[in-house]
């Protein structure tokens, strides 16, 4: 084992099963996490973590060597079996537990993962123990020769329910008619039972739990793996679609016409919720949502705070600021008081809530309608030789105009008066990230065709 580099990523451990994440994978894993975060209670720390998986087929005989690995070591182990990954946040935070997840989110079949977090809920990435359990790992971990630990079992499901029903204000909602695609992921065990007891009429789809995801891929992002959620709202005549990912941390929204809601939209629309339960909070928007993100929260007396792309900025600014939420354009939302981790559930119950308490007849669009304010482009991925030799004949390019300013938080974004552009770099391809936004769809596309073909010659 000469290189991880492959399997360990810069906020977890994902890869193909069982070809890059194996059993003795995840025993070393369990072994070094211990270490490297001394959780043992002899070491000060809790001595004990709270363990749960995906639907994925490998996920139980991974969990079981995760779980063999932390126990040799001296920890106890908490399985609470099948969950959606903000369900490990939220035992991780209730039980003051670190916590490891095994799911490979939105990937394909063939891949599985191990998001890792410590006690409370904030993420372990390579700055915060990932590279020093890589460290290990490569190196030899040492064998404890204390008693081992013992593991046993708990059922979180209905606490995590209904933790997440007391932070919407769900009280008097209207019944609404709902459709929801679970893609066959962990949202098919979690929204009956978070769903469950308000007035909605949910027709289910995919809720059957499937880790070679039959009917779509769990990755609602992509357009194609809406299509059936689409064909259903219609159908239907319902007032709102939900689509969830393979493990339920992300939320993507159609309205009643069966067009997808733009992330940026919803940010806005949660961010407005939250703000009145804690006036004058900074809320964390990345460099990419929609202008409409800040303006809306700078108008219901919020401080934005803007960020580079990625869940582990976003927590670390929403830890620095205070913040009480943080949006990104790919589907996450974090909540302050769901100890600053994402959760695509939270998001759905803060849309059905405020659709459900608006007069019989209003609809999903029109109560968006003041929070689509521009057009984006959706993110446009390039192959290119170098992002760095790019990102720099961009803007020599654009370089002198009066009317542009520049921003190099994450790769580069160009401002005009009336539009802007960001471009990436990918952390993992040569691929070159481009966003565009404008005032007007003719604007954004002339924007948008004009730097792609600097992009791409």
């Amino acid at each position: 084992m000469n290189d991880l580099s492959d399997v360990i990523k810069a906020y977890d451990v994902r890869g193909i099963y069982p070809d890059q994440i194996n059993e003795d994978l995840a025993r070393k894993v369990g072994a070094a996490f211990v270490e490297v975060l001394g959780i043992r209670q002899s070491d000060g720390g809790p001595g004990a973590v709270v363990v749960g998986h995906d639907m994925r087929p490998s996920g139980p005989s991974l969990v079981a060597a995760f779980t063999e690995g932390v126990t040799s070591h001296g920890c106890d182990v908490v399985q609470i079996g099948l969950c959606s990954t903000d369900g490990i946040y939220y035992a991780a935070g209730s039980y003051e537990l670190p916590g490891a997840m095994f799911t490979a989110s939105h990937n394909p079949a063939e891949y599985n993962g191990i998001k890792l977090c410590k006690v409370g809920a904030s993420p372990v990435g390579q700055e915060s123990g990932l590279a020093e359990i890589t460290e290990l790992i490569l190196n030899g971990i040492p064998s404890y020769e204390g008693e081992p630990g013992k593991v046993s079992e708990r059922d979180s499901l209905e606490g995590y329910a209904e933790y997440l029903r007391s932070m919407v204000n769900i009280e008097g909602i209207r019944p609404l008619k709902v459709v929801a695609d679970a893609g066959n992921g962990m949202a098919g065990l979690t929204a009956p039972v978070v769903l469950g007891p308000l007035p909605l009429d949910v027709t289910e789809m995919y809720y059957e739990l499937d880790g070679t995801f039959p009917n779509h891929e769990a990755n609602p992002i992509e357009p194609e793996n809406l299509k059936d959620l689409q064909a259903e709202v219609l159908r239907q005549g319902a007032d709102i679609g939900l689509a969830f990912d393979g493990d339920a941390d992300r939320c993507f929204v159609v309205d009643q016409n069966g067009e997808p809601v733009n992330p940026s939209t919803l940010t806005a629309l949660i961010a407005v919720a939250e703000l009145a339960k804690d006036p004058g909070s900074p809320v964390i928007h990345n460099l990419i949502t929609s202008d409409v993100v800040p303006e809306v929260i700078v108008e219901n007396g919020g401080t934005p705070v803007r960020t580079r792309v990625g869940h582990s900025f976003i927590k670390a600014k929403m830890a620095e600021t205070g913040a009480i939420f943080g949006g990104e354009h790919s589907g996450h939302f974090y909540f302050r008081d769901f100890w600053r981790a994402d959760s695509g559930m939270l998001a759905a119950l803060h849309v059905l809530a405020a659709l459900g308490h608006t007069d019989p007849g209003t609809t999903l669009s029109e109560i968006l309608a003041p929070y689509s304010r521009y057009v984006q482009s959706g993110e446009i991925n390039s192959t290119v030789d170098s992002t760095a030799d790019s990102i720099a004949q961009i803007r020599a390019n654009y370089e002198g105009r009066e009317d542009v300013s520049f921003d190099e938080l994450d790769g580069l974004t160009v401002r005009f008066p009336d539009r802007w552009f960001s471009v990436r770099p990918s952390n993992t391809e040569p691929l070159l990230r481009l966003n565009v936004e404008a005032e007007t769809g003719a604007q954004m596309e002339q924007l948008r065709d004009e730097v792609l073909a600097q992009i791409r010659g």
